[in-house]
């Protein structure tokens, strides 16, 4: 050792660290699950930058070195939840059984954030790479049964329109039908409806099943037959 150097004890190398500040480490991922939990929590109005900065126990300053907006914190959001729609079906199944597997998937996806359907349900996909790949694997799966381009996208939106519509219905209650003392305007509907199964829960999945299982067998029988898929407009 050099005359005048002192060595580093580890008594010294513990006293550096005292009194620096900890701040949790920031991730995309990070980010995204605390916004998620945030607008489950309090409601969209409540997802600010400001907000989500006090959620993660930083500054704002250190939220924005990782997104520069609140509309990059909601594509964020989008990714997150959209990596868990199963797509893998399309690799093994004939199409139309694939696309009923993928629309359960993304169902089960969003029945547990269904705060979160009106925000995703009308974001672009711009800078969304996993919603796009899961985009152009359900297209490709269409466009090579032979359904046109503008045809397969529609009916992608169709079947979106029915999963956030059947994910919202999972959480209704059971006696969402019951008319009450109104029974007379409806009679003949509200005799139906007591027929529903008690299980809220399996009431709204028999729908969801019997109206997607429609809508697919709809779709392959005009493509057996060669029908045109406008509903009579251009």
């Amino acid at each position: 050792m050099s005359k005048g150097t002192s060595a580093v004890t580890p008594e010294k190398m513990r006293s550096r660290g005292r009194g620096r500040p900890t701040s949790p480490v920031l991730s995309r991922a990070v980010i995204a699950g605390k916004a998620m939990t945030l607008v489950e929590e309090r409601g969209y109005d409540h997802l600010t930058m400001a907000g989500l900065a006090r959620k993660l126990g930083v500054s704002a300053s250190a939220l924005y070195n990782h997104v520069a907006s609140k509309q990059d914190v909601l594509v964020l959001i989008q990714e997150r939840l959209n990596e868990g729609i199963d797509c893998s079906a399309f690799d093994r199944l004939p199409w139309p059984e694939a696309l009923i597997a993928w629309a359960r998937s993304y169902r089960e996806c969003y029945i547990e954030h269904t705060e979160l359907i009106p925000l995703i349900a009308v974001l672009p996909v711009a800078d969304a790479p996993q919603s796009l790949r899961m985009y152009e694997r359900v297209f490709h799966a269409l466009h090579s049964a032979g359904i046109e381009g503008r045809d397969a996208v529609d009916i992608i939106v169709g079947i979106e329109a029915l999963v956030f519509g059947a994910a919202y219905d999972a959480s209704a209650p059971a006696n969402i039908f019951d008319p009450g003392a109104s029974v007379e305007i409806a009679p003949t509907f509200a005799q139906a409806a007591e027929l529903r199964a008690a299980d809220a829960r399996a009431s709204a999945d028999r729908a969801f099943e019997m109206t997607l299982e429609i809508l697919v067998e709809g779709v392959a029988r005009r493509v057996r037959s060669g029908e045109a898929f406008s509903p009579g407009h251009a």
